[in-house]
């Protein structure tokens, strides 16, 4: 069974990058955490879900990847950058991922995303992420997303 084409872009970065996990399809979406870890059968917190964000000074993009159930800090984030955290609209995130809200993965953008993770997803062997459309799923290691993204691990809370 082949791929949506968004997805098969992410199957085929991951194997570009030497990484051999397998893009897998859900029955059903997984836009939210819940979602996704409903369809796949894992706890909510092993899904490493991926908010976009503008920051409003700089005029840039930050990718934030935090675990299922924790919330975004977006106070302490801001403080941290020293720039307001605005929210991006889906134009704005297609246009700096390539991909719609509820599939945006951790690699294959366009262009580079500054990225930070959180911390809470290091505790796992394995985790979840999206991969390219709201359908689609990858499995990977919290130290292969680290890899992958080149992203700065924080707390969140």
């Amino acid at each position: 069974m082949s791929l949506k084409e968004s997805a098969q872009l992410i199957q085929n970065r991951l194997k570009e990058m030497g990484y051999p996990h397998i893009v897998k399809e859900l029955p059903e979406n997984a836009r939210t955490a819940q979602e996704a870890a409903d369809a796949i059968g894992c706890e909510v917190a092993r899904i490493a879900k991926s908010i976009l964000f503008r920051l409003k000074g700089a005029d840039r993009p930050l990718l934030v990847i935090a675990s299922g159930v924790n919330r975004i800090n977006e106070g302490k984030i801001a403080a941290l950058l020293q720039d307001e955290l605005g929210k991006a609209d889906a134009d704005y995130v297609r246009k700096h991922t390539g991909f719609v809200i509820g599939g945006v993965p951790p690699l294959g953008h366009p262009g580079p995303i500054s990225t930070w993770i959180d911390e809470d997803l290091l505790q796992y062997e394995e985790i979840w992420a999206a991969a390219g459309h709201p359908k689609a799923v990858f499995k990977l290691t919290p130290q292969e997303l680290l890899q992958m993204t080149n992203g700065k691990v924080i707390n969140m809370k």
